[in-house]
């Protein structure tokens, strides 16, 4: 792997990992909801951010397995 290529793929494991994170953060409101800690309205919107930041980071990945796909010689 070539130094351009790690960098490329180092922005995609960071363009990956954002959505991610929220994903976790997300989830923990929405166990916080199921404790009674927090109102159930605020899991639901947490459960919407969950599936699009789920979207988000497939989008990316896909992303990266095309871009670098396409450079890998046989």
């Amino acid at each position: 792997m070539t130094s351009e290529e790690f960098s490329r793929l180092s922005v995609f494991v960071h363009d990956a990992r954002k959505p991610l994170n929220r994903i976790s953060m997300q989830a923990e409101l929405v166990k916080m909801a199921l404790n009674g800690d927090v109102a159930p309205e605020k899991a639901l919107a947490a459960l919407d951010k969950i599936i699009s930041s789920a979207k988000d980071c497939s989008h990316t990945l896909s992303d990266m397995t095309a871009e670098l796909g396409d450079n890998v010689s046989e």
